[in-house]
């Protein structure tokens, strides 16, 4: 069956709202066949510049966003025995480089939760994929000068 299309607006970074977005998705459709987690928040700058604030806001984006919405929409596919789940991640969950530790920390649990959500999906013939592409071209904003809060990649 095909279905038209829904534009739902959602901030990953708002953890509150996940539940309800998924929700209101599978009141609609009844179920998720695929869902591809490609949401994500960077900025680059040296540890002791960038505030523990920031450090939590990119983990909400990059980590708990993620399994979240997964994590709402999972029974829904368990219940079916069917389902893909994909996470499109970034080569520095497996490789880390300076200036990006909070960056590269939230990518590397991300991976490790995918990596065990996949052993326990078997089971459920639910598909898991991690998707770890090198450096890519995404929106960035200018920081203002020393101002790495602005320095944010989306």
């Amino acid at each position: 069956q095909t279905y038209a299309p829904k534009l739902i607006l959602l901030d990953i970074t708002d953890i509150s709202c996940i539940r309800d977005v998924a929700r209101e998705i599978l009141n609609c459709y009844g179920c998720v066949d695929i869902l591809i987690n490609n949401a994500s928040m960077k900025v680059k700058g040296a540890v002791q510049s960038i505030s523990l604030e920031l450090d939590k806001k990119i983990m909400d984006a990059n980590y708990f966003g993620p399994i979240t919405l997964t994590k709402a929409i999972l029974p829904n596919m368990i219940s079916r025995r069917t389902g893909q789940i994909v996470l499109i991640n970034s080569i520095q969950g497996k490789i880390g480089i300076p200036f990006r530790a909070a960056y590269a920390a939230s990518k590397h649990a991300a991976v490790g939760f995918f990596d065990c959500l996949r052993a326990e999906m078997e089971e459920f013939d639910i598909s898991v994929s991690t998707v770890n592409p090198t450096f890519i071209c995404s929106y960035h904003r200018q920081p203002a000068p020393a101002n790495w809060e602005a320095s944010i990649w989306k």
